[in-house]
């Protein structure tokens, strides 16, 4: 980038301080860090449109094309912002954390690149925390450095669990996949889980299904509870059905075991499993060829999350989709507009059952 500057004067100083990098595409200084008003020379617009957009506080004041523009610069002059100096000006880290239940279940993970990628777009970072189960207490990681974090994010966790980790109420909490009526957090983002399970049970009726068993998750939070409610009153209204709850831990072994017991208890087998959860689903399958039984000919099985394991499976799963990235997303929108004193929206998210080989109509002995 050409400078203005006439010979023999002294350059101008610059808002932020130097720090070691790659040259940038802009024409800044090898060794030298681009700062705001290289991004705002580089995307052509004044220094407080570059502060509105990278600041997150663009909507309404800047257009969406010049918003992804300056980003765009940003990223092309490897601009970073001085986040020490932006943190000591607003009394903010700007960091959030996300806790989840736990960390090996791809749905907690793609939460998080949700959250992330929004965050990343507002200079602010999130750091994921496993509580397993979800139903705490959580230990608090911090301990009493509450000046690391601006805000926390909960996703599929009990209110309860989180006493320690919103020091007293003063930290904004914003819970995902939760009751929304609970009154524990300003804002909510929730999937439409009981249109979720609704779907499954639909499916599974109109194949002829009538004995069903659900392999229900042994957790006691919000959303296993809606699950169970859902599948129960989209039964309550066909003849002759007949829904036998079995539960079990949030894993595939564990999920064998109980599927086993479903299916060998005395009396008609069910003809069709509902799982709580892609996992227990994939120990349902387990269980069925164990006991030489063959999904879907003689038994259905369904799930919910639709992982990275449901196309695994052979036969591959049918089960509900949950858009776990929007999710993240949406939550971490919540939480900006919480820090910035603005009415976080508490949107209700659809869900999609997705058909798959697990499910064909019963055994042509048991059809109603």
């Amino acid at each position: 980038m050409a400078s203005s500057r006439r010979p023999g004067t002294a350059a101008p100083s610059r808002a932020e301080p130097p720090a070691d990098g790659p040259p940038s595409q802009g024409g800044t200084p090898a060794g030298a860090r681009p700062t705001s008003r290289d991004v705002a020379r580089h995307a052509d617009v004044s220094q407080a449109t570059v502060s509105l957009v990278l600041g997150g506080k663009w909507q309404g004041r800047v257009s969406p094309r010049t918003a992804e523009n300056v980003r765009s610069s940003a990223r092309a002059l490897g601009y970073r912002p001085n986040l020490a100096a932006r943190s000591l000006r607003l009394g903010r880290t700007r960091t959030a954390l996300l806790v989840v239940p736990a960390l090996t279940h791809d749905y907690f993970a793609r939460v998080h690149t949700g959250a992330s990628r929004v965050a990343a777009e507002h200079d602010f970072g999130v750091v994921l925390y496993p509580s397993p189960e979800g139903t705490g207490p959580a230990v608090d990681p911090f301990g009493s450095a509450r000046a690391a974090l601006d805000g926390v994010i909960a996703s599929s966790m009990a209110p309860e669990a989180l006493a320690a980790l919103r020091d007293g109420g003063q930290l904004p909490l914003v819970m995902l996949d939760s009751d929304p009526d609970a009154g524990h957090s300003p804002a909510t983002v929730n999937l439409d889980i009981a249109d979720g399970m609704r779907q499954a049970a639909d499916h599974l009726l109109e194949l002829g299904h009538r004995r069903l068993a659900h392999l229900a998750a042994e957790i006691d939070t919000w959303t296993f509870g809606v699950r169970a409610r859902a599948l129960h009153e989209a039964v309550a209204g066909t003849a002759g059905t007949v829904v036998r709850t079995e539960r079990s831990p949030l894993s595939v072994e564990d999920a064998l075991h109980a599927a086993t017991r479903i299916l060998e208890a005395a009396g008609p087998r069910p003809t069709a499993l509902v799982c709580d959860d892609d996992l227990l689903a994939a120990g349902a399958c387990k269980a069925a060829r164990r006991l030489g039984l063959r999904v879907p000919e003689d038994l259905s099985v369904t799930g919910f999350d639709d992982l990275s394991l449901a196309t695994a499976l052979e036969p591959e799963l049918t089960t509900v989709r949950l858009p776990a990235e929007e999710v993240g997303a949406e939550g971490m929108r919540a939480l900006l507009a919480v820090l910035d004193g603005r009415t976080a929206s508490t949107p209700v998210l659809p869900v999609e059952l997705v058909r798959r080989g697990s499910t064909a109509r019963p055994p042509h002995e048991e059809r109603p």
